[in-house]
């Protein structure tokens, strides 16, 4: 079943990884995670904990407002 929040979450965690342009790779080890965790993350496979979500908008030198903003343009932007 897919949470249409998470997958949301998702795009925008991707979004703001690429105007950074950096890999997984990169932004999992400015939060200290592992890199399966961003892809799942962005994929919508996952629910971040609230703790999570301060070290990936910190990771991302985003506010965790914007971070969990719905845009729409996002949406169009990652597909």
């Amino acid at each position: 079943m897919k949470n249409e929040k998470l997958i949301n979450l998702g795009l925008r965690i991707k979004y703001f990884r690429k105007l950074l342009n950096i890999s997984q790779e990169n932004l999992a080890h400015k939060c200290d995670f592992d890199r399966t965790y961003i892809s799942l993350l962005e994929r919508g496979k996952r629910n971040p904990s609230y703790l999570n979500l301060l070290r990936l908008a910190k990771g991302l030198g985003v506010s965790i407002s914007k971070l969990l903003e719905d845009n729409k343009e996002v949406k169009k932007e990652n597909l």
